[in-house]
């Protein structure tokens, strides 16, 4: 289950216990005790004080939703509009994320959207070509997925082999030299590690010497994405199971907090904290 829903679910309970006792519950227990609200001062009736205080005393389940309701509204607004975290799943974006890397995303850079639902109220900006964007897989939205945008809504996509073309012009890539793979099941192996220039943002991407040679033309629709792995040989992306639709975004990624050295056994990776993502 999809955790913003749990922590909406968690919001609404708390926050109706809150607001019962508040405004039937607390006042029942006040007439029983013989109390007399008076500002935030309390006139007790001296004849069994201690009866008075028993039954003024909040249940155990008011006093945890009027403890923990605060603390998940807090939580739930910046998860919801500001920022929100992740852990990397996969090497599919190496070498700008590794498996182990935890990153923050914005939440409203595209847009302020309604929790749980995510509709967009609120246009603040859109996907450019270059951004590392988290969104929910289209064939099963429980699932997040972070690739890097290549195509906005309107672009021509070409792949000429290893020469990728947006809208006719080539997408410019200088070698840096061979990436050695630390990944179980990939080590011993490389690939050879270029830097790629597309709108605004130059970052790394991987291509091994055996890998697939593509020959396509791809129309990017209105209100999609095209997205792909910086791994491109080790990513399953758009060019496999289609576009990202608008409503399918979650936010950009854009800094990395923390990183465990997961491949090698365990181990915080300080080098790789405070890194920003390009």
């Amino acid at each position: 289950m999809d955790f913003s829903f749990i922590l909406f679910i968690a919001l609404v309970v708390t926050g109706i216990i809150w607001l019962w006792d508040k405004t039937l519950g607390a006042p029942r227990r006040a007439r029983l005790a013989g109390v007399t609200p008076a500002g935030n001062d309390v006139m007790v009736d001296a004849a069994d004080e201690q009866t008075s205080k028993h039954t003024l005393r909040e249940p155990m389940l008011v006093e945890y939703a009027k403890a923990f309701f605060p603390v998940i509204l807090l939580v739930f607004v910046l998860r919801s509009f500001i920022v929100e975290p992740f852990r990397i799943p996969s090497g599919s974006m190496l070498p700008s994320l590794r498996l182990g890397d935890f990153i923050l995303v914005n939440k409203f850079s595209y847009g302020i959207r309604l929790p749980v639902i995510n509709k967009k109220v609120l246009n603040i900006g859109s996907p450019e070509r270059g951004d590392v964007m988290v969104f929910r897989f289209p064939r099963n939205e429980s699932v997040n997925f972070i690739k890097r945008v290549i195509g906005i809504p309107g672009d021509e996509i070409r792949y000429d082999g290893r020469q990728m073309f947006i809208n006719q012009e080539p997408v410019q890539i200088s070698s840096v030299g061979d990436y050695p793979f630390e990944e179980k099941g990939k080590r011993g192996s490389s690939a050879e590690q270029f830097t790629e220039i597309i709108g605004d943002s130059t970052h790394s991407i991987l291509e091994e010497a055996d890998g697939r040679r593509e020959n396509h033309v791809i129309h990017v629709p209105e209100g999609h994405y095209f997205m792909m792995g910086d791994n491109r040989d080790n990513s399953n992306d758009s060019r496999y199971w289609g576009f990202v639709a608008e409503e399918n975004i979650v936010g950009r990624a854009f800094f990395i907090w923390f990183s465990w050295d997961i491949v090698n056994g365990g181990g915080v990776l300080w080098k790789r904290i405070g890194l920003s993502l390009d």
